[in-house]
């Protein structure tokens, strides 16, 4: 049997191998990745997992004196649990959890083929449950789907089924056994079989065969890959992002809405690649990319001493004005100075007994220098 032979098969096609056979020879990439937000973007869930996060909490949101959503505890797993008055009336299970929990959690159900979000989301800034972003605050809802657009970038991969089931509208089903969550090796670096194979055979070879290597692609190219899930509400897709591989042109797969948001002023969340073309960092750079922030196999989320250590590489001769210097650390936290917190104009939560919305704060991809805080 040949080495071919031996892999693993994978949903997306014979060009794929899955991220089981990249371990074979990069498990110290593996520990790391597996770890940070891109790989845990999505995933099924454990129990065990949920019930660390909602252990010290409450676990009761009240919409009203009538109306309330309970985290339980059941034989069959933990649910949400809708009451009227007492009375059970809707309870679905937490089958899968979207984000990495810097800042939320949010959740999903399973019915037939089809995906559904759960009412409540986990904030880790209140450390308690609220809303889910965009629900109605009158009362619960258990009925928004969770497409295959949704999970392009929140996911690998997951086979469907679109029906037409009128002049105007379909009807799409989605293949619960062949979702590949997270973002996985071959997401960023393209299919991988034929590199596998020749590293596994030709052990002694260190340079990477037949896989795209970042290093090699233009500028555009490398955007281009960071874009994929990071260019935002400006774009519609015209075919899936699935099949994107690096070296691909954007353009090919995404259109401008210009009826739409637009990219004049792009919202905080999802746009952080046209926020930072907008920056005169980039603009006054050659060479800046995502990737020369940003290394996706590295587990260094939320450590702003590691990325001001980064600006500061090109920015060493940086003068700050006597308000700035009395604040301090300026060598260890540059990004909270100039590529700070906003609310998202997007996204926005509930909590239980309050009357406005609260803010979704998300990092400004916007590099710039804002009014110094009094």
């Amino acid at each position: 049997m040949n080495t071919a032979d031996q892999l693993p098969e994978d949903i997306r096609g014979e060009a794929y191998t899955g991220a089981a056979t990249c371990v074979k020879c990069h498990k110290n990439i593996e520990q790391s990745f597996t770890h940070n937000a891109h790989g845990l973007t999505s995933k099924p869930i454990t129990d065990q997992q949920l019930l660390a996060v909602f252990a010290p909490d409450s676990n009761v949101f009240r919409y009203d004196a009538h109306q309330k959503v309970v985290i339980e505890k059941r034989a069959e797993g933990i649910f949400q649990v809708a009451y009227v008055d007492r009375k059970e009336v809707q309870a679905q299970k937490f089958d899968v959890v979207f984000g990495s929990g810097e800042k939320a959690y949010t959740y999903a159900y399973w019915k037939g083929k089809k995906l559904y979000e759960l009412p409540l989301s986990y904030f880790s800034v209140i450390r308690n449950w609220a809303i889910s972003p965009g629900f109605p605050k009158q009362t619960f809802y258990y009925d928004r789907p969770i497409g295959s657009r949704c999970l392009e970038c929140h996911a690998s991969y997951v086979d469907k089924k679109v029906t037409q089931t009128s002049g105007v509208s379909t009807d799409e089903e989605l293949e619960r056994g062949t979702l590949i969550y997270g973002i996985d090796c071959e997401r960023c670096h393209g299919p991988g079989r034929q590199h596998a194979v020749f590293h596994l055979e030709n052990p002694e070879e260190k340079t990477a065969k037949f896989i795209a290597i970042y290093k090699t692609l233009s500028r555009k190219q490398k955007m281009d890959a960071c874009g994929v899930c990071h260019s935002g509400n400006a774009l519609v897709a015209q075919k899936s992002v699935f099949g994107f591989q690096p070296g691909d042109h954007l353009d090919d797969y995404y259109a401008q809405d210009f009826a739409g948001f637009g990219s004049a002023d792009p919202d905080v969340h999802g746009n952080q690649t046209e926020m930072l073309k907008g920056s005169n960092c980039y603009r006054k750079s050659e060479t800046m990319t995502c990737q020369s922030c940003h290394n996706t196999h590295e587990n260094i989320k939320g450590n702003l001493k590691i990325y001001s250590q980064r600006c500061i590489t090109c920015h060493q001769d940086s003068k700050h004005s006597e308000a700035t210097l009395a604040k301090g650390s300026l060598s260890t936290n540059c990004i909270d100075c100039h590529m700070p917190k906003i609310p998202s104009k997007l996204i926005t939560f509930q909590q239980a007994g309050k009357a406005d919305l609260s803010a979704y704060l998300l990092r400004s991809h916007h590099i710039g220098i804002y009014p110094v805080n009094k």
